[in-house]
């Protein structure tokens, strides 16, 4: 791990923020894709099968083996599933762990339930103004952040791509 030497809670960068935050506002999108592979992946294989997605996966090759590129794109949508499955159960268990009540709320508020800002503030409009609501959103993403360096997901983040 990279931590210091003794460091009991190591704190993100700004690179692994930056990072969370992209992963925080593709979370509603992975679950929706997650779900669709989840209740439709028959129709999908077969698709890939049947259809010419598999016949022209690489747009070089003049006559593709329609059967073998239908398992790669079988096999890369599996793999696309089990990735978007670790994150986004990564990401629960970090949100999870967000001590503060108002800034759990604003987070799952906007990336959980995958609302813009607008309709967070609009939401919240009663207790807290925009700028504490931003400034909650950001202490979430800071603490889901600091879990997530915290559990070593950057870590292998980092060494798989």
């Amino acid at each position: 791990m990279a931590w210091g030497q003794c460091e009991l809670f190591p704190v993100a960068n700004e690179a692994e923020i930056q990072r969370t935050k992209f992963l925080l506002g593709k979370y509603k999108s992975m679950r929706l894709l997650m779900d669709d592979y989840e209740n439709n992946t028959q129709d999908m294989q077969m698709i890939a099968i049947d259809g010419e997605v598999a016949r022209r996966i690489d747009s070089d090759e003049l006559h593709a083996d329609k059967a073998a590129n239908a398992v790669i794109l079988i096999e890369k949508q599996r793999w696309v599933y089990e990735k978007y499955q670790l994150y986004t159960g990564i990401i629960i268990r970090a949100v999870g762990l967000i001590q503060d009540e108002d800034s759990l709320g604003a987070i799952k508020h906007r990336y959980i339930k995958g609302h813009s800002f607008k309709e967070t503030v609009l939401f919240y409009r009663c207790g807290m103004s925009d700028s504490t609501i931003r400034r909650k959103i950001s202490e979430g993403t800071n603490s889901i952040a600091n879990t997530l360096k915290l559990i070593g997901f950057f870590e292998q983040d980092n060494a798989e791509f």
